[in-house]
């Protein structure tokens, strides 16, 4: 069994946006992605949640690099993507674009 999980673009129905608490900054940055996959007409659900009620069937998990071991062992199924800043970090970006491309998402742990 490897620790990377890949998602292909197709298979991506439920993206969170997770943080530690459920607040602040984590939150604006849960809405900035729900703009960006609205955007770039993805058929995508962004969700917001803390780090330890990451729904089941979720696809691909951002959070912050520290958190990114613990969404891990809640969501072993998702590509975990972690990211440093919670606004307007290339990570997110990247996921969306990869997306809106066809392309896989693969977990970085």
């Amino acid at each position: 069994m490897t620790d990377r999980v890949t998602k292909q673009a197709n298979e991506v129905s439920l993206i969170v946006f997770a943080c530690e608490a459920g607040m602040g900054s984590s939150l604006m940055g849960a809405n900035q992605l729900k703009k960006m996959v609205k955007k770039a007409k993805l058929d995508i659900t962004v969700v917001h949640a803390p780090v330890q009620q990451i729904p089941d069937a979720t696809d691909v998990v951002l959070t912050h690099k520290g958190l990114a071991a613990q969404a891990k062992t809640k969501a072993p199924g998702a590509a975990i993507v972690p990211f440093t800043m919670f606004f307007n970090d290339p990570a997110v970006k990247a996921v969306v674009e990869k997306l809106k491309a066809g392309e896989a998402i693969e977990s970085e742990l």
